[in-house]
């Protein structure tokens, strides 16, 4: 892609002025880079994560409380977002944040690899703040590097950016997912942390390239508000503290006493926040009947997620346990489902791009409810087809790879109908006041979607069984049939978002 600007165009030292990425500010390699190893380390422990919770020589736990963990650690990533959007804004700024965020990652990594079910639960909780600190500021940054909204690089830069994720995606869970399944799951765990390393070795090196104001606290904390924010969390640190002491001490402590709070703090939250905004009284007409509109959206995301996002725990766990995984004689990892994903989205999100390209220039482009919709039916379909491969193990059969590729493609193809869709709806419609919290926002419906997940298998509830599963297929389904219906009311409601 080539840029619009040249050498001369661009005043001496602005990043990117001397020599481009892609035509892009020499800045935005920095951050692909810085994504693409953060990605790599993200989603090779997480391909490792179920399947060592379960595993004989791991934690050797039941399937149910495996999905739990899974779930609660990523509504917990997607939950800190807010918080160190916060960080970025107010305390360090972007681009300190991010190099701290990078070192709490590797920290937690190096932490997971040591072979101790405490210092585990402690590295899941460290790779969790760091990922949320980063995934908060990083995009940031990429949108600093460029001279505004109009820029007519910035959606390119994006997309590089973009695919720097999913490269990242792809790669570990044939590498970490390999290592950590046959020859050891804590050099796996290992292996993640050095990739996070590389990560921040490259973004302290390459950080010269950022834009200057990516160093810039925009809005740092005063004076009283430090002292406040202490106290405030010092208070609540204590309170923990002592709760969990007395837990521990009175002998009645369980897994549960960390998972039960954490996901119900997944689906309280977003509910508080959406809350908080639609009735804060600053809004104008307008902007409360967009903030109506979008609990639609967020309402349908959160149903959305909470299925796609068991591709990596319940998906994964069958595939251990009742899938073939024998191709030609040759038995590859488990873990490699999990880069079926990222390799589909590669090749079709420029097709989905060019279509909708194509449909917009005969003016039928489809709406973004009705796009919503489609997600939803087609992450609903994914397990309705899901049934058979189940039906398939319940009568004492292997099921066969291409079942659950094709349950994976699906599920992506719906991705690419609301995801992306859900970003950019999110930043049309937030109300002013909110403009900088709204992502954010979009992030805790992933949240509510796992932390969902991770409350039925608290409560025993076997999300590998057929009725279960067709269950919540037929929610999603549902849920697109009822968005489809109630369109016309939702587009008045958008009012001039389309």
């Amino acid at each position: 892609m080539a840029s619009s600007l040249t050498k001369d165009s661009v005043s001496p030292g602005t990043p990117g002025s001397e020599k481009t990425f892609f035509g892009h500010p020499r800045g935005l390699a920095t951050l692909f880079m810085t994504e693409m190893w953060e990605r790599f380390s993200y989603y090779g422990m997480r391909a490792l994560l179920p399947l060592y919770l379960v595993a004989p020589g791991g934690l050797g736990m039941n399937a149910g409380t495996a999905t739990a963990i899974y779930s609660v650690y990523l509504s917990l990533v997607y939950l800190l977002t807010m918080p160190g959007g916060w960080f970025g804004d107010r305390v360090w700024g972007p681009r300190r944040t991010v190099a701290v965020a990078g070192g709490v990652i590797m920290l937690g990594h190096l932490t997971l690899a040591l072979p101790s079910s405490g210092t585990f639960f402690a590295g899941l909780g460290l790779v969790a703040i760091g990922s949320g600190l980063l995934k908060a500021n990083i995009s940031t940054m990429v949108g600093q590097l460029y001279s505004g909204p109009d820029d007519p690089r910035r959606d390119g830069g994006f997309t590089v950016f973009y695919m720097g994720i999913n490269l990242g995606a792809f790669a570990a869970p044939l590498i970490i997912g390999t290592i950590g399944e046959n020859v050891n799951w804590h050099l796996g765990f290992a292996l993640a942390a050095v990739g996070m390393g590389l990560g921040v070795v490259q973004f302290l090196l390459g950080s010269r390239h950022l834009a200057p104001h990516s160093s810039v606290v925009p809005k740092p904390l005063s004076a009283a508000e430090k002292t406040s924010t202490l106290r405030k969390a010092a208070f609540w640190a204590a309170l923990a503290v002592v709760f969990y002491a007395i837990v521990g001490f009175s002998g009645t402590y369980t897994l549960n006493w960390i998972l039960v709070p954490l996901t119900l703090l997944g689906v309280i939250i977003p509910v508080l926040v959406l809350t908080r905004i639609k009735r804060d009284k600053d809004l104008d007409r307008a902007e409360q009947s967009k903030m109506s509109a979008y609990i639609w959206f967020f309402v349908a995301a959160a149903i959305f997620w909470m299925i796609y996002d068991q591709g990596g725990s319940t998906l994964s766990l069958f595939a251990d346990s009742s899938t073939d995984t024998r191709v030609f004689g040759w038995e590859f990892p488990v873990s490699w489902f999990q880069s079926v994903n990222p390799v589909i989205i590669m090749a079709l999100a420029p097709v989905f791009a060019t279509v909708w390209l194509a449909l917009a220039r005969r003016g039928k482009e489809p709406s973004t409810i009705v796009k919503f919709s489609f997600g939803l039916v087609l992450v609903g379909a994914s397990f309705f087809l899901f049934l058979a491969p189940l039906s398939i193990a319940e009568g004492g059969h292997k099921a066969a790879a291409l079942w659950l590729v094709a349950i994976y493609f699906v599920q992506t193809c719906g991705e690419l109908m609301l995801s992306p869709v859900g970003l950019s709806v999110t930043t049309k419609m937030a109300p002013v006041k909110y403009a900088s919290q709204m992502m954010g926002v979009w992030f805790l419906a992933v949240t509510a979607g796992d932390a969902t997940t991770g409350l039925l298998s608290i409560a025993g509830v076997d999300l590998n069984k057929t009725g279960i599963v067709a269950a919540e297929a037929t929610l999603a389904v549902v849920a697109g049939i009822a968005i489809w219906m109630y369109r016309k009311r939702v587009k008045e409601l958008m009012g001039d978002v389309r």
